[in-house]
């Protein structure tokens, strides 16, 4: 292993390795608050690239940006009788509006405690339906389409950086719409919004699919995601669109008056992602050598390390790196200018080129005085690092790489989602025939964390619900599975259900998850 490598590979300890990743490219620590963490500029750097093309498509789908408070009353919570059995355990809550020095300690005034608790936001819709069945009269008034950037905290037992946190960062989009064929239509435009963004952008295969009932948001009619393979081979729930119907209206109060004259409910969607796509981009691209960006949502797309050697023909180098970087960013590529980097930090230059290795810049460029002198580019494409233990690089005049570096970026693009899809349908197993078959192919609970690869399952079923459903979802937990999703392809692999024996409906994937 190289001395710049990561400290453990994905074969030794992927759950290790995955902590390193976010260690060593330096994309996020802990922080002082249990739970929490501090995202570091390169991280947040990922996470504005993944705000700004989610917001614009966002916005393009007719949307508008807002605010909500971070407060949410009590009674707000209440009087959604699922939504709080939901979320209770996760529930953060202010009971007190100041402190006070009580016998040399910092405690809360037990004179300044609320008339009413506060629940620190796990998600808006309670006080976002609030504002609904204000400002809704009319069907003229329909449909309201909102989103918002924001914090949320759900207190978390077990936490990983970017993965599941007690505080994390997400965006949460809510509509109420005049019937329920609106309404679903716009619950499954923002799941299409979402898996073109994590195919397009983040270059992460998914399956979009229909959640089943016992994995539905809490007080939601029905939950649709999608869902990305790891290269462990467990999923990641990266996003989730929700219909409502009117549970949330009803309890809200959220009203209109209809072309008719007369009173109904509005029926409501939630939708949303949040920087568990960070976390998800890593173990889809990561290798041993640290992150591997997708150049669309990398901050630097190009870092450029001038091998200096305190020596006359420093400046030329420096004149020609200057120049080039420039030339760099007059470019464009995923319709924005190429974001081209120098690297002037005082320090040694192969330490320059394995930093931007870990961090998983696209292209990384070290140029010295023979590039400078004969204008040539030295280059390394980061989703290619290696050929056994050396490093790949390459040389082109600069006048060429300059006029392919957009399509460059666009080939790296393509690649990484093209490794990763060959690994998400290669891995989808279709041939369990029965739950013996189903528990042997995963193996103990036990192993889970940082065992052997294990891809998914995907069988057909009768969709049961109730006590049927629960039956099977404990038989699953058993061996730390659940149901992802019912694929959106509505194809039936096979006539029987794989639990009952009955006759089958629809596909489900079956598979361990983050």
């Amino acid at each position: 292993m190289s001395q710049h490598a990561l400290s453990v590979t994905r074969e030794q300890n992927f759950p290790e390795w995955y902590q390193a990743v976010v260690r060593d490219a330096d994309l996020a620590e802990t922080s002082p608050v249990r739970g929490c963490m501090i995202i570091k500029p390169w991280g947040y750097g990922i996470w504005e690239r993944v705000q700004k093309g989610l917001d614009a498509r966002i916005k393009e789908t007719g949307h508008e940006n807002c605010y909500f408070p971070i407060f949410i009353p009590m009674s707000f919570i209440a009087k959604e009788a699922e939504h709080v059995e939901g979320f209770a355990k996760e529930m953060a809550v202010v009971t007190h509006h100041r402190l006070k020095n009580i016998d040399g300690k910092l405690v809360p005034d037990p004179e300044a405690e609320l008339q009413e608790p506060l629940i620190v936001r796990p998600t808006s819709e309670t006080i976002i339906g609030d504002a609904f069945q204000r400002w809704v009269k009319s069907y003229r008034d329909l449909p309201i389409l909102i989103n918002q950037w924001a914090n949320v905290v759900r207190w978390e037992m077990r936490t990983r950086m970017f993965l599941r946190t007690t505080e994390f960062l997400w965006q949460e989009g809510h509509t109420a719409h005049a019937d329920k064929t609106d309404a679903m239509a716009e619950t499954l435009r923002m799941l299409e919004v979402y898996r073109s963004f994590a195919e397009d952008v983040l270059a992460m295969p998914v399956v979009a699919g229909e959640k089943p009932e016992n994995e539905r948001f809490p007080g939601a009619d029905n939950t649709y995601s999608i869902e990305a393979m790891m290269q462990d081979g467990k999923a990641l729930q990266a996003g989730t669109s929700h219909y409502l119907g009117t549970h949330f209206a009803e309890a809200q109060n959220i009203r209109f008056q209809n072309e008719a004259g007369e009173l109904a409910l509005c029926h409501t969607t939630s939708w949303g992602v949040s920087t568990r796509l960070i976390g998800g981009v890593i173990m889809t691209h990561g290798d041993d050598d640290g992150l591997r960006l997708p150049p669309a949502i990398a901050p630097k797309q190009i870092v450029i390390v001038p091998m200096l050697r305190d020596k006359p023909e420093d400046a030329a180098v420096v004149e020609f790196c200057t120049s080039l970087a420039a030339e760099l960013n007059a470019k464009t590529a995923f319709g924005e200018p190429i974001r081209a980097h120098i690297d002037n930090r005082k320090i040694k230059s192969a330490d320059k080129r394995w930093d931007w290795v870990r961090r998983g810049a696209p292209l990384i460029l070290e140029i010295g005085p023979r590039d400078a002198s004969g204008g040539n580019v030295t280059f390394t494409r980061r989703d290619a690092l290696r050929d056994g233990p050396k490093v790949k690089s390459h040389s082109q005049p600069r006048a060429e790489f300059v006029a392919g570096a957009e399509g460059l970026l666009r080939e790296i693009q393509g690649a990484l989602y093209a490794d990763a899809k060959t690994r998400l349908d290669g891995n989808i197993r279709t041939d369990i025939k029965n739950f013996d078959e189903l528990a042997a192919y995963f193996g103990p609970a036990e192993e889970d964390e940082g065992g052997a690869f294990k891809g998914w399952v995907r069988v057909s079923w009768s969709r049961p619900t109730g006590a049927a459903l629960e039956e099977i979802a404990d038989r699953l937990k058993a061996l730390k599975l659940t149901i992802r999703n019912t694929p959106l392809d509505s194809k039936t692999s096979a006539a029987t259900c794989f639990f009952s024996g009955g006759a089958a409906v629809e596909d489900i994937i079956i598979s361990r998850a983050y």
